[in-house]
């Protein structure tokens, strides 16, 4: 009886073993059969809500889990680090291309092309944090070899953190002294113009009662303009009316001077073609002229040699020529 109850109680205990092993297998992190790479990254910031069992992703895919989170305190630099290990899942990674063939990771290679891990918030309800691996080759590669064995990825910070530095390097105390001798100033600007906006008030006041004398003669004056512009308009139309009239009367004889005008060009015209006519090579009168002309230079010679005659022989006034 006593050797059957033990070997129950035996099966029992060895059942629970397998099943607490197979729990452990199937739903841990653990990898029996599969290999798995471990690697450490250090930070020297806050890595609030970073947990054990915390995601690793690479551009938003699960390429691990955080195994191990420690702190070490460095004595003589007064530094302080946070060495967190990582477990790798090589099968969620395909590696192609290799020059060798291999499609093992290679960590080291990986971190010379600039690998880099950062520290991400997970979810800002919960403020659960995770580690993101991605290639930054432009950040500076900075390793800890004292403070680990294990494979490093070096960090880079991320968005939030650059933010956050970039505010802590702001000077807050010179801002919140400039924005107290600005309210200062705006305080003091405030007080004079409470001062001066009645004297303004006034001196307002006063402007706009002379201005408002100014429009009142400024008013008369344009109407007395307008009074003398109306008497002008009607000296112009009388003597737009006289003008019509002068041009009305003078009319008939500006008719009569253009139909005698008109007369004395066609008159002129009549002489310029008579003259024309007289002074053709073709015309009658022409050739009389010319014959006329042709008579009158022979009598001139003939008058010339009897001139040249009696010059030498002056007797001939008396006597004549003899034949």
């Amino acid at each position: 009886m006593n050797a059957s109850r033990q070997t129950a109680i035996g099966a029992f205990v060895f059942g629970g073993l397998v099943l607490a092993l197979m729990t452990v297998v199937l739903f841990g992190n653990f990898r029996l059969f599969n290999p798995t790479t471990r690697a450490a990254i250090i930070f020297q910031g806050s890595i609030s809500g970073l947990t054990v069992g915390a995601p690793v992703t690479f551009r938003g895919v699960r390429v691990g889990a955080v195994q191990n989170i420690t702190l070490q305190f460095d004595q003589i630099s007064q530094a302080a680090f946070i060495p967190v290990t990582v477990q790798l899942d090589p099968d969620s990674v395909r590696v192609t291309g290799g020059e060798d063939g291999s499609q093992r990771i290679d960590l080291q290679v990986m971190v010379q092309r600039g690998l880099r891990a950062e520290l991400m918030t997970q979810s800002f309800v919960t403020g659960q944090a995770q580690i993101n691996l991605d290639f930054d080759p432009g950040s500076q590669a900075i390793l800890h070899p004292s403070v680990t064995q294990l494979p490093e990825i070096p960090t880079r910070l991320s968005v939030f953190q650059r933010v956050e530095e970039q505010l802590t390097k702001l000077p807050v105390g010179d801002l919140v002294k400039n924005a107290d001798a600005t309210l200062t100033s705006l305080h003091n600007l405030l007080d004079r113009l409470n001062q001066q906006i009645p004297v303004l008030f006034e001196d307002a006041k006063t402007i706009s009662a002379g201005a408002n004398k100014g429009l009142d003669a400024a008013t008369a004056a344009i109407g007395d303009l307008q009074k003398r512009l109306d008497e002008t308009l009607g000296h112009i139309d009388q003597l737009a009316i006289n003008s019509d009239q002068q041009v009305t009367q003078r009319g008939t004889d500006l008719h009569t001077l253009l139909t005698t005008s008109t007369q004395t060009m066609m008159q002129l015209r009549e002489s310029l073609g008579d003259l024309r006519s007289l002074t053709s090579s073709r015309g009658q009168a022409r050739t009389n002229l010319e014959a006329t002309l042709r008579d009158l230079a022979a009598a001139a010679a003939s008058l010339r040699g009897f001139a040249n005659d009696v010059e030498h022989n002056p007797q001939l006034l008396l006597t004549g020529r003899r034949p």
